[in-house]
């Protein structure tokens, strides 16, 4: 058998609370950005915030993430829906890989109905690099819905 992917998920601080229900679910049933790992053991080795703008714990997280095994960083989808969307993303998507060497894989969970309609009457996501963002945790109405 096949080594797991390790990996580990960075929410945003605004969630520090968040009990992980949907990031967790999206992980055991390969749904959203971690459907990548559908026919893959895969193996969480590290849970953690930000610690708020401007993303300070970024600096070091992946570092003890990385010492658990990690090979992949995922940003959890809350830094996509949340309101505004996290501003720092693609600093942290350049910093990850550039000092670890971690892939980093932006969104967990499929996007849940409720967000991507508020964003969608916002225009939030209306700029050409919100597609690439989106792709892997956007999915179809059906799915959206069943994370609401």
């Amino acid at each position: 058998m096949s080594e797991p992917v390790r990996l580990g998920i960075i929410i945003c601080d605004r969630y520090r609370t968040c009990a992980g229900g949907k990031c967790l679910r999206a992980l055991r049933e390969r749904e959203g950005a971690f459907g990548r790992y559908r026919d893959q053991q895969v193996e969480l080795v590290g849970w953690t915030t930000c610690n708020g703008c401007p993303g300070g714990n970024i600096e070091y997280a992946p570092e003890e993430m990385k010492k658990n095994g990690a090979q992949v960083i995922h940003l959890a989808t809350g830094l996509l829906v949340g309101y505004p969307p996290c501003p720092h993303i693609e600093a942290f998507r350049s910093f990850i890989p550039a000092k670890y060497g971690l892939e980093v894989v932006i969104g967990t969970h499929p996007i849940p109905q409720k967000y991507f309609l508020t964003h969608d009457r916002c225009g939030t996501w209306s700029a050409p690099e919100w597609e690439a963002r989106l792709e892997p945790t956007l999915t179809d109405e059906r799915m959206r819905l069943s994370y609401d």
